[in-house]
C-alpha cells in the first residue's frame, strides 16, 4: 500500500500543486495550503507551519513542506530540522518555478528584478498594491522600488490575459517588462523528486 503523504504548501502555490497532484496521479497525497498573505509577514510562516505539522503528524506517514525559505531567515529550516521534514529547495518560489540555473541567469542579468508568478499577477492588487499600502500611500513607491529596474513575469500558464495584466503591473511600478515562460516542469521536478521516494 502506498504511504499517505501530506503536502503543506503556501497558498500562492495551491493551484499549481493541485495540478501536479492531478497530472502525477498522486491519489495518496493530501494537499493543505496556508494563507498566501503570510508572505507579507514572514516571521509568521514558521509558527503557522508548526501548527499545521502538529495537526498532521498523527494522520499521515510522511509530510513535505512546499515552501522555500520565503524570507524566514532560516527559521523555517530550523523548524523542519526538529521534525526531520524536507522542503522545496531555494530561497523563494521564483527559483523552483524557473529552475535554479535559469533563475540564476535572470538574477545575474539584472539583480534589480521584481518577480511575479501567475498567482501574484492575479492577486497583485491585494498583495502588492493594497498589501504594501501603495493604494493609501503612493509616495512609498519610491521607497519600495527604488532599486528595481525590471519586472520579470515567470509564467506557469500560457495565458494572454495574465500576460496583459503583468504588463500593466510593470507599467504601474514603472519597471521594464520581461516575460519568462516556465510552465510547470521545473516545479514538477522539484516536488516529484521528494514525493517519489515515498511511493512504496
Amino acid at each position: 500500500m502506498t504511504p499517505s503523504v501530506l503536502i503543506l504548501g503556501c497558498g500562492a502555490l495551491g493551484r499549481e500543486l493541485a495540478e501536479l497532484r492531478r497530472l502525477n496521479n498522486w491519489s495518496h497525497v493530501t494537499l493543505r495550503c496556508l494563507p498566501a498573505e503570510l508572505h507579507n509577514h514572514p516571521d509568521r510562516i514558521a509558527p503557522a507551519l508548526r501548527e499545521a505539522i502538529e495537526a498532521g503528524r498523527g494522520e499521515f506517514e510522511h509530510i513535505f513542506v512546499a515552501y522555500a525559505d520565503c524570507g524566514t531567515g532560516g527559521a523555517l529550516d530550523r523548524l523542519l530540522a526538529e521534525y526531520g521534514i524536507e522542503r522545496l529547495p531555494g530561497a523563494h518560489c521564483y527559483e523552483f518555478y524557473a529552475g535554479s540555473e535559469p533563475f540564476g541567469a535572470l538574477t545575474e542579468a539584472e539583480p534589480g528584478t521584481f518577480y511575479l508568478t501567475d498567482f501574484l499577477v492575479r492577486h497583485f492588487d491585494r498583495l502588492v498594491r493594497r498589501g504594501l499600502g501603495l493604494d493609501r500611500h503612493p509616495e512609498l513607491m519610491g521607497t519600495y522600488f527604488r532599486n528595481y529596474r525590471r519586472l520579470v513575469y515567470l509564467s506557469q500558464a500560457e495565458d494572454p490575459a495574465l500576460d496583459g495584466q503583468a504588463r500593466a503591473h510593470a507599467d504601474y511600478l514603472g519597471l521594464e517588462y520581461h516575460l519568462h515562460r516556465c510552465g510547470l516542469e521545473p516545479f514538477n521536478r522539484a516536488v516529484s523528486e521528494r514525493i517519489v521516494q515515498w511511493r512504496n
